[in-house]
């Protein structure tokens, strides 16, 4: 498989697999106008002509056969153009020590702390792939070698808005406990509402006042923070990137937002440049991600490689799928963070 730039004729299965995501994923609507208008963004970006706050890099998975089956993406930065809110989760004590009282209360801040940031998003695969988790890796974590490759157009720091938890019918603890009391909506339409570019609007109707978490449920409190189950293997390789969790959630379904500055994130630091080379890397070489340093033809890819003297040993496979002859540039780092360089 091969990760390259969205293109118009892939918007058919675009609107498949959003209409399979279910609610949560807000930056992969289920509409075809505003995942048009997202894919003139991204060629756009792709060749250079959007300015950072306008920048939004799509990418998709390609099978050999040609069949799209994943997306994920780059905003080049948040909150430029209009508010990106967030809530901080913190703490408010109240102590009396004539009563004895010593109470620690959650609290929630709504905040803009996060403006200005790159953010990798709209991370989807279709769900026949998910088996070997290769997949998955190569969609998510290719996002990482085209900053490290691109890094002048991109932020210092790097952040992740995770899906939060609902249920099968799209129901939202958090959201039932807070949200709805503000906005006569059910939480998957305010989710696609905000998918489609809406969520400022929204969010200005929230509480601008702290939130004390023991005024919402139980099943609400207990959701903050965490990740949709079908988000958790993003979330462990998010984390073994680099990403960790610094108390900021999603202001509809409690989300975690994971964060890492862009020079620690592994794939950017331990990335390196080498020269293509086409023979046989062995059975026992590791597995690498590798991208062929283009922009607008970007192809990135996974294969078997072996690094040795500056240059990268592929088989030919490997270089026909990133469109290069032996000689050419590449970037490339293990796919995992438990091999490293040999």
């Amino acid at each position: 498989m091969i990760v390259r730039p969205v293109r118009s004729s892939d918007m058919p299965a675009l609107i498949a697999m959003a209409r399979s995501t279910g609610a949560g994923l807000t930056s992969l609507p289920a509409n075809e106008e505003r995942l048009a208008q997202r894919m003139a963004w991204a060629e756009q970006s792709f060749r250079g002509q959007a300015a950072r706050a306008d920048a939004d890099y799509q990418f998709v998975l390609e099978t050999d056969e040609g069949e799209v089956v994943g997306i994920s993406a780059i905003n080049g930065a948040v909150g430029l153009r209009e508010p990106w809110y967030n809530y901080r989760v913190g703490l408010t004590v109240s102590a009396s020590r004539e009563l004895g009282i010593h109470r620690e209360n959650p609290t929630l801040f709504l905040a803009n702390d996060l403006t200005g940031n790159t953010e990798v998003c709209s991370l989807f695969l279709d769900a026949k792939y998910r088996h070997n988790g290769l997949s998955g890796r190569l969609l998510s974590k290719a996002r990482f070698l085209f900053i490290a490759e691109f890094r002048e157009l991109f932020a210092d720091k790097v952040i992740a808005e995770m899906r939060g938890i609902s249920d099968d019918n799209a129901r939202s603890p958090f959201w039932e406990s807070l949200g709805r009391h503000f906005f006569k909506m059910e939480f998957s339409q305010a989710d696609y509402l905000t998918g489609v570019g809406n969520k400022a609007f929204i969010a200005k109707l929230m509480p601008k006042f702290p939130l004390y978490t023991c005024f919402l449920s139980e099943e609400a409190r207990a959701v903050i923070g965490r990740v949709h189950r079908d988000t958790e293997p993003a979330l462990t390789m998010l984390r073994a990137e680099g990403f960790t969790h610094q108390g900021y959630i999603d202001i509809f379904d409690g989300g975690a937002a994971l964060e890492c500055e862009t020079a620690n994130i592994r794939a950017v630091r331990e990335s390196q440049t080498l020269v293509l080379a086409i023979g046989t890397p062995g059975d026992e070489a590791p597995q690498f991600l590798i991208h062929n340093r283009k922009r607008e033809d970007c192809r990135i890819t996974v294969g078997q490689a072996r690094a040795a003297s500056g240059a990268l040993v592929v088989d030919a496979t490997t270089a026909r799928r990133l469109r290069l002859a032996a000689g050419a540039q590449v970037r490339a780092v293990p796919l995992s963070a438990q091999v490293g360089w040999r």
